[in-house]
């Protein structure tokens, strides 16, 4: 947060036409990435989470994608309020939700939600733009071919970065291999280009004060569905109410479980380039395992 707030201040109001108190109310989690907090308006308080000035593409993105998955009607995220930038610090505004913990009745809602967006879809893989998973770039380059967007710009991208960072030889090496029989392991699979949050850890989902389910900080693009489903089992957190749901509304095609550890290595990759730590060892695991599915 910048010692003096009256520029950021002004900058805001500028963009959401509101009238904002003198400063933040209070800082709130905005995430391992950017700060967040709440500032009273107006019009009632504002979430807005803070970075920088080169953060501005990211958040542009950020709001971008929450539009994006708004315009489905199918569950809910912050409605983007502004973003902008002072020319040192970028800011994006959103509404204010008061969040909770939901419960079972949330997960089912989701699940049903979820799948429900997922029909949202379009001519290709991709998106129109580039955005971020976490601070790294993602890049969304159009492709009609799902094993070669998949292989090119999730898994080459980041073992190019992980190999500018200094991970092992090994794990570059048997990772690129991998890349090569990414078409392999999918048997050709071309699914249908679904819209996807992009990032579903529990992390990026809450509840609203009604316990309807709210999802957050995305990086959508046109993919498998199956990603998101994926990403959801990394770390946990989803209770089996929420898979009972998705499958009665929309059923994964068979073999998904064994796809989902491919799909969830681009995360645990991304997560070895932002964090480094115990992930590179669980990356180079993850690519041995599937390598031996192809006999290599």
């Amino acid at each position: 947060m910048p010692a003096d707030t009256a520029p950021l201040r002004d900058c805001i109001a500028t963009e959401t036409g509101r009238r904002l108190d003198a400063s933040p109310s209070r800082r709130v989690g905005g995430g391992c990435i950017n700060e967040g907090v709440r500032w009273e308006s107006d019009a009632g308080p504002l979430f807005v989470k803070l970075s920088g000035d080169s953060g501005y593409a990211m958040f542009e993105a950020e709001a971008d994608g929450l539009r994006a998955l708004a315009a489905t009607g199918a569950v809910r995220v912050p409605r983007v309020i502004g973003v902008g930038t002072t020319g040192r610090n970028a800011f994006l505004a959103l509404e204010w939700i008061e969040l909770s913990n939901g419960g079972a009745r949330t997960d089912t809602l989701l699940g049903e939600q979820l799948a429900e967006m997922h029909r949202s879809s379009a001519k290709g893989f991709g998106w129109h733009r580039d955005n971020t998973i976490g601070s790294t770039p993602q890049h969304n380059d159009r492709s009609s071919d799902w094993p070669r967007f998949f292989a090119r710009q999730r898994l080459d991208f980041q073992l190019k970065l992980a190999e500018q960072n200094g991970a092992g030889r090994r794990l570059v090496e048997r990772g690129r291999l991998l890349s090569e029989q990414v078409e392999a392991i999918l048997g050709g699979r071309q699914a249908l280009p679904s819209l996807l949050h992009g990032d579903l850890w529990c992390g990026n989902r809450s509840a609203d004060a009604s316990g309807s389910p709210v999802v957050f900080d995305p990086a959508p693009y046109y993919g498998d569905r199956e990603v998101d489903l994926a990403m959801t089992r990394l770390f946990g957190g989803f209770r089996s109410e929420f898979y009972a749901a998705y499958e009665s509304a929309w059923p994964l095609d068979a073999g998904a479980e064994s796809r989902a550890t491919l799909y969830n290595l681009y995360h645990v990759l991304n997560h070895l380039n932002l964090f480094g730590g115990g992930y590179g060892a669980q990356a180079q695991a993850m690519i041995d395992a599937l390598l031996s599915q192809t006999g290599h």
